[in-house]
This record gives structure tokens, C-alpha cells and sequence, in this order.
């Protein structure tokens, strides 16, 4: 694998890229085949004899364990576990919203002592399952758990509940810096799956990128399908309309867009099929490093990487060794939760001036003496 974009300046903070990888042959339905610290940790010198009797459980979003984005990234990490600490486990796959409780009660009636769900959209049914089922451990990754809607919501602390959520707007500033430095029309796009704080967390950040670009090179790179300040743009409505997804990738691209960042999990492979049709533009993947969960790395210029994997093995570590805590996991750069993939077979074509400053940029955000804000704060 070729350097990280970050490596070369911030040693100090390797980055661990996300180890999706490929689906299994066949996902699992119900099968049984980090807490405040924020560090990568790994399984060496574990007592795997001290999670024998440890079940650790996963419910995905609507997209399917095979989305090539954050569920499969999830189920990596959960896979990881089963492997290197010796745990059983067991997953449910959704394929609507509706499935969710289900799943989760199917889980409890399974003797799961870790049941975690996978996206913001299982936030109710993690929620009103842990305080129904007090003797079991929950996670919730991409979001805090919360109660109520829209202005009228309130951040819980339930004691069972660990929240696993990503600060991407750092990395995706990175990716908004490098896309508008590489785009060649002057033209960059993004949209999301759904209106939710943890796609548009990405959509802020990239914004960002592109607007400090701007200001650093006195160009004028425009951002098509997403308006930061007045929080509007492009949604699909869901994360499983890949038709629409390319629809919405066409109309990008018939713009002038030539580079395009789809948040949208699954969604993204309609993204990916326009611009292989259209013979035409690139792409900027997320979640998951695109260039090796995809087949379509000829056309991934980078990702906006969250280290779900690591973050679910760790929780499920920290949770059998009797380490469990309802405190927040927070990917940031500095801890390496997200990150910026590698260029891979662009890497030759982003100029070495180019890639210095992201580099530079990379180490100011760490630093703290660039504060990347947004109102979708995890």
C-alpha cells in the first residue's frame, strides 16, 4: 500500500486505514458463526480464556452488512473480535427501518451481552432497548443517543448506552482541500442519503475544505449540492435507492462537476456506476477507504475514512475484560478514529506542493490551531 497522505508528517500519529475488505460470501441473519480511551488498540497479550462466555451481537442499518461503506466496516470489526478474542457472536441484518426492533429483541432473546447498532437511524430502538433490558450492554455508532425531535431533543446518558460517534468534518476538510485543489473545472459536488447530522457532518466539513482552498490559492472552486450555512442541499431520503443516487451523480456531472462525494453508504455505488458510464469525473469515497472495498479504486481519488472496525473492537474488548462504560468513543484525527485514505493510483497525479499542505493542514487540526466546526458536532 502506498504512503498515507498524513504519514509522511504526522508519524507521530500513523494512521490505521479502515480493514473493510470484502463482504463475506454469505452475511449472516442472526447467525452465531471504547470506551473514553481513545486509542487503536490491538488484541495482543489478551486472555481470549477471559471472553469465552462473552456474546457481542450487531443489528445494521437498512443497507445490509454488505454496503461496501459503514455496516460492512462495522461487521469487520465485530468478525475481528470473534476471531482474536475468542467471543461468540451473532448479527441481524436490517433491510428497512422497520426491522430494527425486531432485530434487537431477536438479539435479547439470543443472551447477547453487547448488542450494537450500526447508524443514527437505530438510535430509538437502542435507546428503549437498553432501558428495557438493564442486564445488557449497548452501543450506538454514528450517533449520541437522544430523545425527542428536530430543535426539541435531548442528549441522554443511559448507563448501558456507549455512544460511538466521528468527528469526519476533520478529515473531510482534508478531502474538500485536496478535491478542490484537483478539480479541474473548478466544480466539486457532494449529497447525502439522508438529512441527518451524521451525513452532514461530512457535507460541513468538506465545505470547509474547499472554502480554505479558496482562500489560500485565491481560486474560486464552487461547491455544487450542498450550502453549509444554510444547512441545505442534495438527499436521496434514504440509503438504499442506488438508482436515484446515480440520477443524482448524473445531474452533478451534466453541471460541470468533475469530482463528487457521495455520503450515502450504499447509495454511493449508483455514484460510482455514473461516472464509470459517463467515462468522466472522480470520486471521493467514505466511511470506509473506497479503493479496497470497492471495485471501482480506479476512479477513488481518496476517502473520508471513520475507523468504525477498530472502534467496535475495542468496545467489545473493553466490555468482556468488565471495562465497559456508557462514555462516548470520539474518532478524531488525533486519535486516528478518521482519517484521510492514501490517494492510491492518483497519487502520482496530486502534486507534491498539494499533498504538503494537506499534510500541514492535517497537523494544525491535530494541533488545535485549526478548529473545524460545525453544527453537526458529534
Amino acid at each position: 500500500m502506498k504512503k498515507s497522505v498524513l504519514l509522511s508528517t504526522v508519524a507521530a500519529v500513523a494512521l490505521a486505514l479502515s480493514a473493510c475488505g470484502q463482504a463475506p460470501d454469505e452475511t449472516p441473519t442472526n447467525d452465531s458463526a471504547k470506551d473514553g480511551d481513545t486509542s487503536a488498540e490491538s488484541s495482543e497479550g489478551a486472555d481470549t480464556d477471559a471472553f469465552k462466555d462473552f456474546k457481542a451481537c450487531m443489528v445494521s442499518d437498512e443497507g445490509g452488512f454488505d454496503d461496501r461503506s459503514f455496516n460492512e466496516s462495522g461487521y469487520d470489526g465485530l468478525k475481528k473480535a470473534e476471531s482474536e478474542l475468542g467471543i461468540e457472536i451473532a448479527s441481524a441484518e436490517s433491510h428497512s427501518p422497520g426491522d430494527f426492533q425486531q432485530n434487537i429483541d431477536s438479539l435479547v432473546s439470543q443472551d447477547c451481552d453487547l448488542i450494537i447498532g450500526v447508524g443514527f437511524m437505530l438510535n430509538d430502538a437502542i435507546r428503549d432497548s437498553a432501558r428495557a433490558n438493564e442486564d445488557v450492554k449497548f452501543a450506538l455508532i454514528d450517533s449520541r443517543i437522544t430523545e425527542g425531535q428536530g430543535d426539541d431533543f435531548e442528549v441522554l446518558d443511559i448507563e448501558n448506552a456507549k455512544p460511538l460517534v466521528f468527528n469526519t468534518a476533520e478529515a473531510a476538510y482534508l478531502a474538500g482541500y485536496a478535491a478542490a485543489g484537483m478539480s479541474e473545472s473548478g466544480k466539486v459536488g457532494t449529497f447525502g442519503g439522508m438529512d441527518l447530522p451524521s451525513v452532514k457532518i461530512f457535507m460541513d466539513g468538506f465545505a470547509d475544505g474547499v472554502a480554505k482552498y479558496n482562500e489560500d490559492e485565491g481560486a474560486n472552486v464552487t461547491l455544487e449540492g450542498w450550502d453549509k450555512e444554510k444547512q441545505n442541499g442534495l438527499f436521496v431520503g434514504n440509503f438504499s435507492d442506488t438508482n436515484k443516487g446515480k440520477q443524482i451523480t448524473e445531474n452533478l456531472l451534466a453541471q460541470g462537476v468533475d469530482i463528487v462525494m457521495p455520503v450515502a453508504g450504499p447509495v454511493g455505488s449508483g455514484t460510482l456506476a455514473a461516472v464509470n458510464e459517463a467515462g468522466k469525473g472522480t470520486v471521493v469515497w467514505v466511511d470506509s477507504d473506497g479503493y479496497e472495498s470497492t471495485q471501482d479504486g480506479a476512479i477513488i481519488m481518496t476517502s473520508v475514512v471513520k475507523e468504525i472496525g477498530q472502534a467496535v473492537f475495542d468496545t467489545i474488548k473493553a466490555a468482556g475484560e468488565g471495562n465497559y462504560t456508557s462514555e462516548a468513543y470520539v474518532g478524531t484525527l488525533e486519535n486516528e478514529g478518521v482519517a484521510l485514505a492514501p490517494f492510491h493510483d492518483f497519487e502520482s497525479e496530486v502534486p507534491e506542493e498539494l499533498q504538503a499542505k494537506i499534510d500541514a493542514l492535517a497537523k494544525m487540526i491535530i494541533s488545535g490551531e485549526i478548529e473545524v466546526t460545525t453544527d453537526n458536532q458529534p
